[in-house]
């Protein structure tokens, strides 16, 4: 199967009938790598028991039928298993996909035909595509279909030689990528249900009826109207981390007791660290600071506990929602445990009159009353709260009112609240955070002023709780002495968006300035990040920060000669090191009054410009005003980045 799996006939068989907006909406890794589904699930999906439609379970079509070889059960089914009257069985994930269609405007239900069709109206559908001349579907769409324009948004299309409109009749409709600059393909799916249901290609139909039917070719109000229409009940995002939790393989309390009997500190010495997930498999700021701190403990030799949640949860898990929780130890990842182990083995830990400390990252995919029951086993009650998020503030931990707007943390129960879909559970989020305080020595940590001036007011921690300000980062003098960036005289205005592409980060706003001024000479758009995203009117450079390299993204602005980053980040961000990343480079930032430390580090620092909103960030490039940001005429200084070791820097200090 590996050396089929990379021709072009497994590729395009696999994407008749792989379900990529079904595949991206249940695996999230893979949305948000911007990755081609198609392509991970044949090289790496069916291995992990990911499954490729809604219709469709790998794993179950794998037990059912074990005389198969090692190869990829969907692959067999399409090619075999349905002649030899082989069942497919539904995904596990296929109700809530459901829910998610019809929140976005489909009449679909759950029903005996999963969404996808039975496997007759699979075969059906096969053979109708089948017998369809090609050309003659070509000539169909010829004079709507934007070559230049797919080209444009498509550069790993253009940069593989392929025939654009061939790509898209095949693959890339199924991808959600786009024809021309006035039709969306995701959108007339969602506006045409019976279309969608069909299993038709989107701009087929539009030019061959749906166009002459006086149906709409895409919706006109914005990216924020399409995350509202996707938005998930919090019960379904619970349901969905419940049953991934559930896949995790429990360790018994021997093999606990066994590894943390190999200890690094022989006084004793001992420092336990809760977060959202396992910073050393997950790629983010944050992540890479947990790292930081984790090397800087290691360093003094002190033991290191790590706790983390073994599937990514929204908000606090609720108590009657159990889950196998992971752990670190000393750097070793020991795998999932149930909670009462834990609390088993570290009630049998020696406890010393040594270096004892401990320090709360994030609560998301705990439990309060599991976390307060880790630290009493551990013998600890005096340690650090860190607000790398607002999680003790609401279950929305962006303080995004239904993802697309800042809220500032209203008053629970205000009307604000009653239209959210954080609402209902802010005050069990507030609930929790009080008995957290009220039974621990906390110390507040917030990364920058900003995040602590919207925290305080806000929530019902004691007024006298002590709190610092330790940034992850800070700016220093270039070494070797200051120094101005350099610049090429003339060429365009290069302007880039760093990082992940996700709405909340401002993506959207960056793609769509990017589009509207795609053809204009005076500006270059790049995109520097770890993985690129489908459709991107914008050059993509591969960017990785990491432990290793912790300078990788200011050396790739400066190597692109970089003028300006567009940080539209719809949430208050509590530090952003790309801000930070770009301004030690030379980099011009523009940002929006919504991005928290972002706006507040611009505007201190002169940085760049805080725009009031989207429509004067188009116009500063429309009118030209942009082009005053370029590193030649601001002649700006670079710096180096300063990096915090988090709470070791603070025990330090206490």
């Amino acid at each position: 199967m590996a050396a089929e799996a990379s021709s072009d006939q497994i590729y395009r068989l696999v994407s008749t009938a792989l379900d990529a907006t079904f595949y991206r909406a249940i695996y999230e890794d893979v949305a948000q790598a911007g990755l081609d589904p198609v392509r991970h699930y044949i090289d790496e999906g069916w291995r992990e028991g990911r499954d490729p439609a809604p219709w469709f379970s790998t794993r179950a079509y794998a037990q059912a039928n074990p005389d198969l070889s090692a190869g990829d059960p969907f692959y067999h089914y399409l090619t075999q298993g349905w002649r030899e009257g082989r069942e497919a069985e539904a995904s596990n994930f296929g109700a809530p996909h459901l829910w998610r269609a019809a929140d976005a405007g489909r009449s679909l239900e759950w029903t005996a035909e999963p969404l996808g069709g039975s496997a007759e109206a699979l075969r059906l559908r096969a053979a109708a595509l089948a017998v369809q001349d090609p050309q003659e579907i070509r000539a169909q769409i010829a004079d709507a279909f934007d070559i230049a324009f797919y080209l444009l948004f498509n550069p790993d299309i253009a940069e593989a030689g392929r025939d654009p409109v061939e790509h898209y009749l095949t693959i890339g409709w199924r991808e959600g990528r786009e024809p021309a600059r006035d039709f969306s393909s995701q959108d007339y799916l969602e506006l045409n249900p019976d279309v969608a249901a069909a299993g038709v290609n989107p701009f087929v139909h539009y030019i061959t009826a749906g166009r002459a039917e006086g149906r709409p070719a895409r919706h006109d109000l914005g990216f924020r109207h399409q995350v509202i229409s996707r938005l998930v009940p919090i019960a379904e995002r619970w349901d969905h981390a419940a049953q991934r939790s559930d896949e995790a393989a429990r360790h018994g309390l021997a093999d606990l007791r066994a590894a943390l009997a190999v200890r690094r500190a022989a006084d004793g010495a001992f420092h336990l660290s809760v977060s959202h997930d396992n910073f050393l498999t997950n790629v983010g700021g944050v992540q890479l600071c947990l790292q930081r701190e984790a090397a800087a403990i290691a360093a003094q030799g002190v033991d290191h506990l790590h706790l983390y949640p073994v599937t990514h949860w929204p908000t606090l898990r609720p108590a009657d929602r159990p889950a196998p929780t992971g752990v670190l130890w000393n750097g070793r990842d020991l795998g999932a445990f149930p909670i009462a182990v834990i609390l088993e083995a570290l009630r049998d830990m020696p406890v010393t009159t040594a270096r004892r400390s401990f320090a709360l990252h994030s609560l998301l995919g705990h439990t309060v009353d599991e976390v307060l029951a880790i630290l009493a086993a551990a013998r600890l009650s005096k340690g650090f709260f860190w607000l790398h998020d607002f999680t003790s503030l609401c279950a929305g931990v962006h303080l995004m009112r239904d993802d697309v707007a800042d809220c500032g943390a209203p008053p629970v129960g205000s009307p604000a609240c009653g239209i959210c879909i954080y609402g209902p559970h802010r005050a069990a989020h507030i609930d929790a955070h009080i008995a957290l305080f009220d039974a621990l020595d906390l110390t507040v940590v917030a990364p920058s002023q900003s995040t602590y001036d919207t925290w305080r007011p806000a929530t019902p921690a004691p007024a006298d709780q002590p709190f610092v300000i330790h940034p992850h980062a800070r700016l220093t003098p270039r070494r070797g002495g200051a120094k101005k960036v350099a610049a090429t005289p003339g060429g365009p205005l290069t302007v880039a968006f760093l990082g992940m592409p996700a709405a909340h980060k401002g993506w959207p706003a960056f793609r769509d300035l990017a589009a509207r001024f795609a053809d204009d000479p005076r500006y270059r758009f790049y995109h520097l990040a770890s993985s690129s995203v489908l459709g991107a009117p914008c050059e993509f450079h591969q960017v990785t920060v990491s432990a290793e390299r912790p300078d990788a993204m200011r050396e790739a602005l400066t190597a692109l000669e970089v003028d300006v980053a567009v940080l539209w980040s719809l949430c208050r961000e509590t530090f952003s090191f790309t801000a930070y990343e770009a301004t030690a480079a030379g980099v011009a930032v523009l940002t929006g009054p919504d991005s928290g430390n972002i706006a507040a580090f611009v505007a201190e620092g002169g940085h760049g410009q805080v725009l009031a909103d989207e429509a004067e960030l188009m116009s500063l490039f429309d009118n030209g005003e942009a082009l005053k940001l370029s590193r030649a005429a601001r002649k700006p200084a670079v710096y180096d980045l300063a990096l915090s070791a988090l709470t070791v820097d603070l025990l330090a200090a206490r």
